[in-house]
């Protein structure tokens, strides 16, 4: 399933170009000296993906207490099912329901730091910069976390969320290196790929939740559990 966090990953930085993109094109990078401003835009890029590395390794957690209690295979059904929902359900819709009102407070200080970083030119700002804007409310990162959680594993679930992470990298590199703001609504006529590909993704967790034994998409359910060996001596 790590394959899907990558294809994900590239085809949901459509919507980065056009969510994130204006951040992206305001980074404080020299524009005269092309491998500084190389350099520059790959810490910055760096920040980003160490962001979604440590929500994987949180909702890996969260993925990993549902599997040491037995409902990995629920846990993955369920995932799939909402990935699913995401994916149908108009986004003008789900704007409705602030799901990250809980945390307003923590998002609001960390758009402030954000805000700070854009007057330093430090490679630690860059830096800094990619983390916190990794750390914004996304519905793409979202839907990425629900792969993450369930992986059912903390390891797994950090490498999934940074094989999405690098997944959206080549795009956004090319936003930054070439293209104009002007240009997002070019790119947001291919938006439309991301429901199906979530829906796509979604089956793939909910085929691997029944354990249909097809190998690398839906493993036998032996393969889902922990076997323990057992001692008869």
């Amino acid at each position: 399933m790590l394959y899907s966090a990558l294809i994900f990953g590239f085809i949901s930085s459509l919507h980065c170009i056009g969510m994130c993109g204006p951040i992206a094109l305001m980074i404080p990078v020299d524009r005269n000296n092309v491998l500084q401003k190389w350099l520059q835009i790959s810490t910055y890029q760096i920040g980003r993906v160490t962001a979604y590395t440590s929500l994987g390794l949180l909702f890996g957690m969260l993925g990993a207490g549902f599997f040491l209690a037995g409902f990995q295979q629920q846990l993955s059904i369920i995932v799939g099912v909402l990935m699913i929902l995401v994916a149908i359900i108009p986004e003008k819709k789900l704007a409705q329901y602030n799901f990250s009102k809980p945390i307003y407070h923590l998002i609001s200080g960390v758009k402030t730091q954000l805000g700070l970083q854009f007057k330093k030119k430090s490679y630690k700002s860059l830096f800094l910069i990619g983390l916190f804007n990794g750390y914004l409310p996304c519905g793409m990162v979202y839907v990425a976390l629900f792969g993450a959680m369930a992986m059912n594993n903390v390891f797994m679930g950090s490498l999934y969320m940074t094989l999405f992470g690098l997944g959206t990298i080549p795009l956004m590199m090319v936003l930054v290196n070439f293209l104009k703001t002007t240009q997002f609504s070019y790119y947001s006529k291919f938006q439309k790929i991301i429901p199906i590909l979530i829906i796509c993704i979604g089956i793939l967790f909910i085929l691997r939740g029944f354990g249909l034994n097809i190998p690398y998409i839906s493993p036998s359910i032996m393969h889902l559990h922990i076997q323990p060996e057992v001692n008869c001596h």
